[in-house]
């Protein structure tokens, strides 16, 4: 359980390490839209899980940009969750982005707990030459019971 415990405080302060890098270089960076995600139930294992979910890129003057994404986490990802909502800023090097310029693979760190209602977040770095940073806008709600810290890959693929 120890180890268990070091990893966890060792991919929470990734996490906080990231959202100051990621603070950094958003400075270059314009907010393009707002990325909704919501999923259904997840099983975390000892060593990480995977999690799809439905997106959708809202954006002043653009129509909805749909996507489906790939959550996988590496680390510490114990417990089962019914429902999942995640929400990010997205920052590219431009003020307009296209239908499915979110594509693509996204890393970062992560960290959540649950009983019952709970909470965690995430910093993602990723696109096109990672170039876009989605940041956490709020923190990610999800309904369950679980812990999870460590990395976080997200992979996004135009939806319907």
């Amino acid at each position: 359980m120890g180890r268990f415990l070091i990893l966890a405080v060792g991919a929470l302060a990734m996490l906080a390490s990231s959202i100051c890098g990621a603070s950094a270089q958003q400075m270059q960076r314009v907010q393009v839209g707002v990325l909704e995600c919501r999923g259904g139930a997840s099983i975390g294992f000892i060593v990480g899980s995977v999690t799809n979910l439905g997106c959708v890129l809202r954006a002043d003057g653009m129509p909805e940009d749909r996507y489906i994404a790939t959550v996988r986490k590496v680390g510490l990802d114990l417990g089962i969750t019914q429902e999942s909502a995640l929400a990010w800023g997205v920052f590219a090097p431009v003020a307009r982005l296209g239908p499915g310029d979110l594509s693509g693979n996204y890393v970062g760190a992560q960290g959540s707990a649950t009983l019952g209602v709970g909470v965690g977040g995430n910093v993602l770095v990723g696109g096109s030459a990672n170039s876009i940073a989605l940041q956490p806008l709020s923190v990610q709600g999800q309904v369950g019971i679980s812990i999870a810290a460590g990395l976080e890959s997200l992979e996004l693929r135009p939806g319907r």
